[in-house]
């Protein structure tokens, strides 16, 4: 079934207010740093092959990005409300701040504390940034717009995240620190946005007009006011419910992007990409660092990831104009079971055009998905309330992102760590004394084999590929996935009773 018949897709642009138009602008820049970081730092932090980079193992690589995930995404639940107490413009300068202090001391800091404070850092000030430039969109949309509104946002939140992997891809090439400090650059751009940003003014300002009051705690209430505001307001059940059920989508979700790219990187053979396109090195392809490991000309897995948010640039508002004729809940169930087929594509070969082929299914289930959730908590948030309840999207972010990289560094260590797999390998055939391999670092693992197999790297992986089967590390996920999908299905039909307008 439809929902009330929509207005012209033009009729909603010309809907949006000033602040909307503001807000996209702001998380463009933003996004553009961050993703420009997020896309590669996996393989910053945890490659055995690249000689810049930090060595750590995947299960360090995966607490990191769970301690990264638990402070980007619970602590936007209180920052919320402080921005809608008093003012988004002032939060958003210090966020700012905090981010660029962030990208510079993970340009600076190889140690494992040194470079997991900075994370912390540049998640802290992620975490201010979203509800206020959140908050600031769902106060330029209305409810007839708001599908198509949330549709372009998304858009320009993958349209920095198409510009920033490029980015980082070319800089690392040169050190990794010019990726970071690149990053604070461009992030400290929005220090001149802010100028032209004319703050909406906080709650208290707008309690004489009939239905906005705000409540007392947001309003007049004190910073541990707010705080308990904040916390106590979760605990409603139409909305608790909703947090649980997506937090499994999350978990499935955060693979593509903290554990894909490891995948890719040791095991998806891009060369029939690379061979079908004609490309060339510099051009969206990169031999090797280490000429003994080489498979020929790859294309950088930061590329093929990428091309998730190039699809949404393309897509996003044709997706979001005919989903917004549908309901919202039901919409949301497609796009995850649409997902999570997408991500098992992904990793179920090691050709380069079968996992490209994933990535694409992928991105039309997330874009069903994704801004659908946030979408029908702007809708449902009260007057005064909305930075607030956009902190409260990212709570199933925060689960499921916590949840993912926990399980996803120890499943991916132990089912397709190539390092680990070759040293496995050498000791179940005793291709070597044990003292010997167990003395071997992760950084030599794969060329030990390689010796010891007298193989090249393209058939040695195969050797792996064929004894181990690393593609067994999506299978669990793409589970979780299918039962988000049914979780949701039961929510669709119990939230009929909580919000009849949005079910």
């Amino acid at each position: 079934m439809t929902e009330e018949r929509a207005p012209s897709f033009f009729q909603q642009i010309k809907g949006f207010a000033r602040p909307f138009w503001v807000a996209n602008v702001m998380e463009l820049i933003e996004r553009l740093a961050y993703y420009g970081v997020r896309m590669v730092v996996p393989i910053y932090i945890a490659s055995s092959e690249d000689p810049g980079g930090l060595h750590f193992t995947n299960v360090q690589k995966g607490t990191i990005f769970t301690i990264w995930a638990f402070i980007q995404t619970l602590l936007p639940m209180f920052t919320g409300g402080y921005a809608d107490r008093y003012g988004r413009k002032p939060t958003i300068a210090g966020s700012i701040a905090v981010k660029i202090v962030g990208y510079i001391l993970m340009a600076t800091q190889r140690s494992y504390g040194g470079f997991l404070l900075g994370c912390m850092t540049l998640a802290t000030g992620t975490a201010i940034f979203k509800p206020g430039v959140q908050g600031t969109l769902v106060l330029g949309t209305t409810r007839k717009n708001s599908s198509v509104g949330w549709g372009i946002f998304y858009q320009v939140v993958n349209i920095g995240g198409f510009l920033g992997p490029p980015l980082a891809g070319y800089l690392h090439r040169f050190a990794w620190s010019w990726v970071f400090y690149s990053c604070a650059a461009i992030v400290s751009l929005n220090f001149l946005t802010l100028v032209t940003y004319d703050d909406v003014p906080p709650p208290e300002a707008e309690a004489d007009k009939p239905g906005q009051e705000a409540p007392r705690e947001l309003t007049h209430g004190s910073p541990v006011e707010v705080l308990l505001y904040s916390v106590k307001k979760i605990f409603r059940p139409r909305l608790i419910s909703f947090i649980l059920v997506m937090s499994g989508f999350y978990v499935m979700f955060m693979q593509l992007y903290d554990t894909l790219p490891n995948f890719i990187e040791e095991w998806v053979d891009s060369s029939d990409i690379v061979a079908a396109l004609h490309l060339h090195e510099g051009l969206f392809a990169r031999a090797a660092v280490d000429p003994l490991l080489s498979r020929g000309l790859q294309v950088p897995q930061e590329e093929m990831i990428n091309l998730d948010s190039g699809a949404i640039i393309l897509l996003m508002l044709p997706i979001a104009y005919v989903t917004a004729r549908f309901k919202r809940l039901w919409v949301i169930v497609v796009g995850i079971v649409i997902a999570a087929f997408g991500l098992l594509l992904c990793g179920i070969s090691m050709a380069g055009f079968v996992c490209v082929s994933g990535i694409l299914l992928f991105a039309v289930g997330e874009m069903s998905s994704v801004p659908k959730m946030q979408e029908y908590l702007g809708v449902v948030a009260p007057k005064g309330e909305e930075a607030l309840y956009m902190g409260y999207a990212n709570i199933p972010f925060a689960v499921g992102w916590t949840l993912a990289d926990y399980v996803g560094g120890l499943a991916y260590d132990r089912l397709a760590d190539k390092a680990n797999l070759a040293l496995r390998y050498m000791t179940e055939h005793q291709l070597a004394a044990a003292d010997v391999i167990a003395q071997t670092p992760r950084t030599g693992a794969f060329k030990a084999l390689m010796a010891a197999t007298h193989t090249n790297a393209r058939e040695a992986t195969a050797l792996l590929w064929e004894a181990y089967h690393p593609y067994t590390v999506w299978y669990g996920f793409v589970g979780v996935g299918l039962l988000t999908a049914v979780g949701m299905i039961v929510y669709a039909q119990i939230a009929k009773r909580w919000v009849r307008e949005n079910a």
